[in-house]
């Protein structure tokens, strides 16, 4: 840090001037695309769902043909290197840098921030807008839900604009832990997978069954014999900014952190409400990923999502989760699932037809109690790969807000 010192003593040693983004910046706002005109090979889209902080996800982008539009959209092309903001949805403050060589093109609620290098380094700026994204988040307007981000709030968020050496040293720095924290990632993330992969090995292993496993007594019986089955709301329903936490197939790896709320007074109109020990499956989309609901806490839930109640004097909750996410579920859900329709998805019948086998209560227990400690080895991130991971992040984070704070010039 020694470098950095004698460079804020020798250009800045009476504290960095702050500026708003505005007086440095230009903003692009993105051009409304018509989701009915979207393509599947083309000229790609780049929509908020595609920013990710630190980055921009390209492995779900769509596309659309230039002659449905009678305008020039060069405006709306942005080139490697240039940052943009989500302005709404989930992702409202989100920054990402476009590192793709593809030709992207911006969608509305998609901003373009382009500073003036005369004063603002682009690494830089890029820097330090992504300690900004939580103070992005509160200050955007709309219900929890729905936040939308205004190009005018976003061009009141003040910078510093140390001197020119300063924020090229800084850069110099970050963009170095940067590379240094990808190289870890991608060994540590190599190595996560391996431990996926031999997870699910042992998993199919115990949950494969013939007549003398376990000294035979295995019964296999459809779904619908040992559970009661159902489905969410089939309407999307009004948003509110608080009230009843709405989840749906992008919530299963986290019911309770949704960002989407419904009445309470919409909540009572639902037939079953979920309780503990229910198990929420994906049955539309992505299919077959569960859930078991272990909070006392109220959940609205949408028509993609299955919501699968145990009878619990014959089997167990966790144990329904292992084997629908086994080999073994997987090939009966394959059998029923309904490839043609957009997009795939599996009817709320089929599920009660998917058979299972059904050890005794104790073996169950074995099962899950192995599986459980090896599934937390494995994703927990608290333990294991996936903590070492997240401390590489917060490293990261540590160093960039330590270097990016500065004492505002009086």
């Amino acid at each position: 840090m020694s470098k950095i010192e004698d460079l804020i003593k020798q250009h800045c040693p009476n504290g960095v001037e702050y500026k708003e983004l505005g007086e440095v910046c230009l903003f692009q706002n993105g051009f409304a695309f018509k989701s009915s005109l979207f393509k599947t090979e083309g000229k790609p889209i780049l929509r908020i769902t595609n920013i990710q902080n630190k980055g921009i996800d390209t492995s779900n982008l769509v596309y659309f043909n230039p002659d449905d539009y009678k305008i020039n959209l060069e405006q709306y092309k942005i080139k490697t290197n240039d940052i943009v903001v989500a302005m709404s949805g989930a992702t409202t403050g989100k920054i990402g840098i476009c590192l793709s060589e593809k030709e992207l093109y911006l969608n509305q609620r998609v901003g373009k921030i382009t500073p003036n290098i005369q004063v603002l380094q682009n690494s830089f700026l890029y820097h330090f807008l992504l300690t900004k994204t939580k103070e992005l988040l509160a200050i955007s307007s709309g219900s929890g839900a729905q936040p939308n981000l205004s190009s005018e709030q976003l061009k009141r968020i003040k910078i510093p604009v140390p001197p020119m050496p300063v924020q090229e040293e800084i850069v110099r720095i970050l963009d170095a832990f940067t590379e240094l924290e990808k190289e870890l990632e991608k060994e540590l993330e190599k190595e996560l997978e391996k431990r996926k992969q031999q997870y699910e090995y042992y998993r199919n292993k115990l949950l494969t069954f013939d007549e003398n496993t376990t000294g035979g007594g295995i019964k296999f019986m459809p779904l619908s014999e040992v559970c009661d089955i159902y489905d969410g709301i089939h309407t999307t329903p009004k948003y509110t900014e608080t009230g009843i936490k709405f989840v749906s197939v992008e919530n299963i790896n986290n019911l309770y952190a949704t960002e989407k709320y419904i009445s309470i007074e919409d909540y009572m109109k639902y037939k079953i409400h979920p309780r503990i020990g229910d198990v929420f499956m994906t049955r539309i989309g992505s299919i077959g990923n569960c859930a078991v609901v272990d909070k006392n806490e109220d959940l609205a839930y949408y028509v993609s999502l299955a919501l699968i109640r145990p009878n619990k004097n014959i089997v167990l909750s966790k144990y329904i989760k292992h084997i629908i996410e086994s080999k073994i579920g997987k090939k009966e859900i394959a059998k029923r699932t309904l490839v043609n329709a957009v997009p795939i998805k599996i009817n709320l019948g089929e599920i009660g037809k998917i058979i299972i086998p059904i050890p005794s209560l104790k073996e169950q227990e074995r099962i899950v109690d192995i599986l459980d400690k090896f599934d937390a080895l494995v994703n927990d991130i608290s333990i294991g790969l996936p903590a070492e991971i997240n401390a590489r992040r917060q490293q990261y984070e540590y160093y960039r807000d330590k270097l990016l704070t500065f004492e505002e010039v009086a």
